[in-house]
C-alpha cells in the first residue's frame, strides 16, 4: 500500500522545510516539498530528495557493533543491543571510578535540528553523568549569533517573505541558491518590481551572477568593508541623525573607527574597486527598503565578529529599520518560546563542571596536560573527523587506543571508523519530532512515517536506556517523547493557543507573532540589549570577551593562497557524504594563479600547509577572485587518496568572539601532483 504522509527536514540549515513523503513497504521511495510551511511552498533542494537512498542505502547501520580491529579500520563485529548497553556502562563505570566522570565527553552537534533528536535526553543523561560539558556553538552560526546579540539583543527581526518587499537586497556572504534556498522566490519577487540585487561573496555564485553588483572581497575583510561602507554614507549625507539619536549606542565610536581607513586603504585591504564601494554606498542611501541577509560565511575567520557587527551597523545607521522588508534578515531562533534549561535537564548538571570548545576537541584529546584527560567520548549526531578543523590532530585523537569512543549515527561515517562502540540510530523518519527553525518563524511538528530501520532507535530512546542501565531514575528519565515536546517551549506562550507542542497538528506550521503580527524590528520587536537600544558599542561583548568595538586583524602566513570551504549543493555539511553522487571534489583557482603555477583545467594538484595535504582535482575559473581558492565543504576521506579533506588545511585557532571557528583563515600553496 502507498501512502502519503507529511513531515519535517531536519537539515542544519534555515528553511526548515515540511516535506511530502511517499511511503511504501514501510520504506521511504519519495520525499518532496509541501506547502503547510508557507516558506517551502512545494520546493525542497536536491540533497532532500536523495534521502531514500540515504535511509535505505547500503552505508545504513543497523545493529549495534563492536571493534573488532585496530582503530580507524571499520572491522566490527554485531552484538545485541544489551551487550552494547553493559560495555558502555562498564567501561564508562571504570573511567568515572579512576579519573572522575569529566573525563566522559560528549561530542554532538547539529546533524537533526529536531528538538529531540538534537538535544534533550540526551544532555539529560551526560549532565545527570556528570560528565564534561561541550561549548558547541563557537562550530558554525555561534559567532554571528553573539555578534548580533551583542549589537540587538535577543530579538527577531523580519520574516524571510518580508524580503520580496525590498527594494535593495544584499546577500553578504550568503550562498542562498544553496544555503537558503527559499530565499531566491522572494528576491525574484522584489526584482520583479524592480528592486536591486548587491552581493558580497569572495566566490561568484549562482546569485552573484544574477546580480546588479558583485563586491568579490578577500576572505576575513567583511569589517573593512562594512567601515568604508559606513564612513562613505557619513560624507554623502546617508546617515539617520533623529533615528540614531532615539535608538542607537556608541554611533560616534564607531564612526570613529571607520574613518580611520580611507577609501583607498580599504579598497586595497577589501580587494574591490573604491568605485564599487561608492556604488553600492549610494544605493543603500537612496534605496528603501533594503535589507541585508547575512550568512555564515564572514564568520569563519578571526575578523569574524567584527565583521558581522559592522555589517549589522549599517541598518542602524542609515535607519533602514522599522520598515516591512527593511533591515537584517537574522534572529529568527529567538522568535519561539524555547526552554532548553527545562528539556535539557541542565539541574541535572553539577556545579562546577567544565566545559570545552567543541573547535578544539582535536587538540584537546592530545592533551597531556588536561586534568582530567578525555578517556571516554560519545559522538553522536555528528562526523567530527570530516567537519572539525585541523583533521589530522582529530585523527590522531581519535585512533588513541586507551580513549573509549561509542558512535551513535544513521549511516558508516568516516568517525564511526574509530568506535570501540557503534550505536545505529534512527533516521527523522522513524520517530516524532519538534522543529523550530533559524530562518523562518514557524513551528512544525512531525511523527514517524516509517518504523525503525533494522534495530536502529530514535536518540531519546537510546538514552532513555543508558540512563536506565546507569541507575539514573526520575520523570526527567522517564518522560515519553510527547513530554519532551511539552518540556521544549514554553506552555503559557499565547502564541500556542492553549495547544500542547506534542499536540500541535502535523498539517500545520504554527507562526510565530509579535504584538498581533509580523515581527517587523522597531515596530512589533525591539532591541534587547541592556540600554534597550542597538548597541554599537556592546555592553555584552565588552564584559563577554573584551570587545566593546569591532576590530581587524589580518591573517599572518607563509602561505600566498586562502582557501574557503563553503557549503555544498550535495551535502549539508557531511551529511549526504554517505551517497557516492556526493563524491565529486574540486579544487576551483583563478586563471592567474593557475598560470602562475603553470597549472591546468583538470589535473590533480596537491593542496598543501604545515597541516595537511589534500589530492583535487583542478577547475580553473573566474568564479573565485584571485589569491582564493575553494573547495566544498563536507566530503568524505574518500574523495582524496591520501585519506585527508580540505579540513585537515583549516587552522584552529579562534575567532574574535565566541572561540569560533576560522576555517577560511587557512592559507595553502598549490602545485601539480
Amino acid at each position: 500500500m502507498t501512502q502519503t504522509l507529511p513531515s519535517v527536514c531536519p537539515l542544519d540549515c534555515p528553511d526548515t522545510c515540511s516535506l511530502t513523503v511517499t511511503v511504501e513497504a514501510q520504506q521511504v521511495v519519495k520525499v518532496r516539498g509541501s506547502h503547510v510551511n508557507p516558506l517551502t511552498r512545494g520546493t525542497i533542494c536536491g540533497k532532500v530528495a536523495r534521502y531514500p537512498e540515504f535511509v535505505h542505502g547500503p552505508d545504513r547501520l543497523l545493529t549495534p557493533l563492536k571493534r573488532t580491529g585496530p582503530k580507524g579500520t571499520g572491522a566490527f563485529a554485531r552484538i545485541s543491543w544489551e551487550e552494547a548497553l553493559d560495555l558502555i556502562y562498564d567501561r564508562f563505570s571504570a573511567l568515572r571510578e579512576e579519573f572522575g566522570a569529566q573525563a566522559i565527553l560528549p561530542l554532538n552537534y547539529g546533524g537533526p535540528h529536531g528538538m529531540l533528536a538534537g538535544g534533550s535526553m540526551d544532555l539529560r543523561f551526560f549532565h545527570r553523568l556528570g560528565a564534561t560539558r561541550l561549548s558547541r556553538r563557537p562550530l558554525c552560526g555561534g559567532v554571528k549569533e553573539q555578534a548580533f546579540l551583542g549589537t540587538y539583543g535577543a530579538v527577531p527581526t523580519m520574516r524571510p517573505e518580508h524580503v520580496a518587499y525590498a527594494r535593495l537586497i544584499i546577500p553578504w556572504g550568503n550562498n542562498v541558491t544553496v544555503s537558503q534556498l527559499h530565499l531566491i522566490p522572494q528576491i525574484n519577487a522584489a526584482r520583479a518590481k524592480g528592486a536591486k540585487l548587491v552581493v558580497v561573496d569572495p566566490r561568484r555564485t549562482q546569485i552573484a551572477r544574477q546580480a546588479d553588483l558583485h563586491l568579490a572581497i578577500k576572505p576575513g575583510t567583511d569589517v573593512v568593508l562594512a567601515w568604508a561602507l559606513a564612513a562613505e554614507l557619513e560624507r554623502i549625507g546617508g546617515l539617520d541623525a533623529s533615528f540614531i539619536a532615539s535608538h542607537v549606542l556608541g554611533a560616534e565610536e564607531f564612526l570613529e573607527q571607520a574613518r580611520r581607513v580611507s577609501l583607498a586603504e580599504a579598497a586595497s585591504v577589501c580587494g574591490v574597486e573604491e568605485r564599487y564601494i561608492r556604488q553600492l554606498a549610494e544605493m543603500y542611501k537612496t534605496l528603501s527598503p533594503a535589507v541585508i541577509c547575512p550568512g555564515n560565511g564572514p564568520e569563519r575567520n578571526q575578523n569574524g565578529g567584527s565583521g558581522l557587527r559592522a555589517v549589522f551597523a549599517l541598518p542602524a545607521l542609515a535607519g533602514k529599520l522599522g520598515v516591512l522588508g527593511g533591515g537584517l534578515l537574522q534572529g529568527a531562533s529567538a522568535a519561539f518560546p524555547k526552554t532548553p534549561a527545562r528539556l535539557q535537564g541542565e539541574a541535572l548538571m553539577p556545579a562546577g563542571t567544565r566545559t570545552l570548545n567543541i573547535v578544539t576537541i582535536g587538540r584537546d584529546l592530545l592533551d597531556p596536560h588536561l586534568d582530567p584527560p578525555i578517556k571516554g567520548l560519545f559522538i553522536y549526531n555528528h562526523n567530527p573527523l570530516i567537519v572539525h578543523p585541523d583533521q589530522n590532530t582529530m585523527k590522531n585523537g581519535l585512533s588513541r587506543e586507551d580513549l573509549f569512543t561509542v558512535v551513535c549515527d544513521i549511516v558508516r561515517t568516516d568517525s564511526v571508523r574509530y568506535a570501540d562502540v557503534v550505536l545505529p540510530a534512527c533516521s527523522h523518519f522513524e520517530h516524532a519530532d519538534l522543529f523550530t527553525a533559524y530562518g523562518h518563524h514557524h513551528l512544525q511538528r512531525a511523527d514517524p512515517v516509517i518504523p525503525p530501520v533494522g534495530e536502529s532507535l530514535p536518540n531519546t530512546e537510546i538514552f532513555r536506556r543508558l540512563a536506565r542501565r546507569f541507575g539514573f531514575t526520575g520523570p526527567a528519565f522517564e518522560a515519553t517523547d510527547a513530554e519532551l515536546m511539552d518540556d521544549a517551549l514554553a506552555l503559557d506562550d499565547a502564541r500556542l493557543q492553549g495547544v500542547k507542542p506534542s499536540q500541535l497538528p502535523l498539517e500545520q506550521a504554527l507562526p510565530m507573532v509579535f504584538e498581533g503580527g509580523d515581527a517587523v524590528l522597531f515596530q512589533t520587536t525591539f532591541p534587547k540589549t541592556p540600554s534597550g537600544k542597538i548597541e554599537l558599542r556592546s555592553t555584552h561583548l565588552a564584559q563577554a570577551y573584551g570587545q566593546p568595538l569591532p576590530s581587524y586583524r589580518p591573517v599572518i602566513s607563509n602561505y600566498p593562497l586562502a582557501l574557503i570551504s563553503p557549503g555544498s549543493d550535495r551535502r549539508t555539511s557531511s551529511t549526504f557524504g554517505s551517497l557516492r553522487y556526493s563524491d565529486d571534489a574540486w579544487l576551483d583557482i583563478h586563471p592567474q594563479d593557475a598560470q602562475a603555477r603553470q597549472l591546468t583545467a583538470g589535473m590533480m594538484v596537491r593542496v598543501w600547509n604545515d597541516l595537511g595535504e589534500v589530492h583535487l582535482r583542478l577547475r580553473v575559473t573566474e568564479d573565485v577572485r584571485p589569491g582564493v581558492v575553494c573547495s566544498l565543504k563536507g566530503a568524505w576521506l574518500r574523495t582524496s587518496d591520501n585519506d585527508q579533506t580540505i579540513s585537515a588545511l583549516a587552522p584552529s585557532h579562534y575567532a574574535d568572539l565566541c572561540e569560533g571557528a576560522c576555517y577560511n583563515d587557512a592559507r595553502v600553496e598549490v602545485a601539480t601532483l
